[in-house]
């Protein structure tokens, strides 16, 4: 989640604009050094959660973070704690 937070500064250049679709599943999954299969299911559990948007393009999946779940996710937390 860090990453996606800077996007610029933690991914290489790519095709599409990471401000509008997000970084690609395979650029996170190079960074992290996991199979994509793994970095594949992270990023859909935080897609489930609310915390990261996805968009499709061809074959390549896209991921940015949600910031308007994360900001409200103190008083998420909060309310059911």
């Amino acid at each position: 989640m860090g990453w996606l937070r800077d996007p610029a500064d933690h991914f290489a250049p790519q095709a599409d604009p990471v401000e509008e679709v997000g970084v690609c599943v395979k650029q996170i999954q190079e960074k992290a050094g996991v199979s994509q299969s793994t970095a594949s299911q992270f990023m859909s559990v935080l897609q489930r959660a609310g915390l990261v948007e996805s968009t499709r393009i061809g074959q390549w999946t896209y991921y940015r973070r949600n910031r308007e779940r994360i900001a409200a996710l103190p008083e998420l937390l909060s309310a059911s704690l």
